[in-house]
């Protein structure tokens, strides 16, 4: 299983991205999704996820600005990131589980993509 971010970049404060992540391989079901973010000196921390349900949680410090969605039939997570401020300049990265199609579990990530923006 394969999970690939795109649509990460440069941006001013206040200005807007939306990220994409692409799921591929043996998937027979795609449980939760997240994505996740490593700022320059700190730990990865949880920005926000969805359910297969369509269940949401986010990151305090996102709530409000970003959401996050996704379309089960592309396989396709997105992080519509509104008000960008310096402080979400990070690489983000994302997540998920699920079964393959011969009933095995199992957890990927995305090799990252880089959010930069200046202030």
């Amino acid at each position: 299983v394969q999970l690939v971010e795109s649509g990460g970049g440069l941006v001013q404060a206040g200005g807007s991205l939306r990220l994409s992540c692409a799921a591929s391989g043996v998937i027979f079901r795609l449980n939760t999704m997240g994505w996740y973010r490593q700022g320059p000196g700190k730990q990865r921390e949880l920005v926000a996820r969805i359910s297969s349900g369509g269940i949401t949680n986010y990151a305090d410090s996102v709530k409000g600005r970003f959401t996050i969605s996704r379309d089960n039939a592309k396989k396709t997570m997105y992080l519509q990131m509104n008000s960008l401020k310096f402080e979400d300049t990070a690489v983000y990265y994302c997540n998920a589980d699920g079964v393959t199609t011969s009933g095995a579990t199992w957890l990927a990530w995305g090799q990252g993509t880089q959010v930069t923006v200046s202030s």
